[in-house]
C-alpha cells in the first residue's frame, strides 16, 4: 500500500523539486543579461538614484507624525481628569477651573491641527 503511494507521488515530488530549483536558479542566471540592458543612472548624495521616488519613507514619516495626535488626545483626557479632581477639591472654583481647562484644550487642539498639517506635508512631499 505504501509502496504504491510512493510510486504515485514520485513524479509530483520530482516536479516540485524541479520548480523549486528553477525558482532559486532563475534570478542568478538572469542577472548578467539584465546588466547589459541597463542604462547608467545618475546618483546624488549617498548614491541614491535621482529618478527614484521614496514613497514609503513619506508614508512612514506621516505615520510617525500622527502618533502625536494620540498624545494630544491623551493630554485632553488628562486635562479633563484634572478638572474633575479640581472641582471635587474646591467646588467654588468651578467656573475658573473650567475656563482654564478650555484654554488648555484650545492649545492642545491647535497642536493636533499643526501635527495633522505637518503629517500631510510629509505624506505628499517628494
Amino acid at each position: 500500500m505504501s509502496l504504491m503511494r510512493a510510486i504515485r507521488l514520485a513524479p509530483q515530488a520530482q516536479r516540485c523539486l524541479a520548480s523549486s530549483t528553477r525558482f532559486f536558479a532563475a534570478p542568478v542566471l538572469a542577472r548578467p543579461q539584465e546588466a547589459k540592458n541597463q542604462t547608467p543612472v545618475l546618483s546624488a548624495g549617498l548614491g541614491a538614484p535621482l529618478g527614484k521616488r521614496n514613497a514609503g519613507v513619506s508614508v512612514l514619516g506621516c505615520a510617525i507624525a500622527m502618533v502625536a495626535v494620540g498624545g494630544c488626545a491623551q493630554g485632553i483626557g488628562q486635562l479633563f481628569a484634572a478638572l474633575v479632581v479640581g472641582m471635587a477639591r474646591n467646588p467654588s472654583m468651578k467656573e475658573d477651573l473650567f475656563t482654564y481647562t478650555l484654554i488648555g484644550m484650545g492649545f492642545l487642539e491647535f497642536l493636533a491641527i499643526v501635527v495633522i498639517l505637518i503629517a500631510g506635508l510629509l505624506l505628499y512631499s517628494e
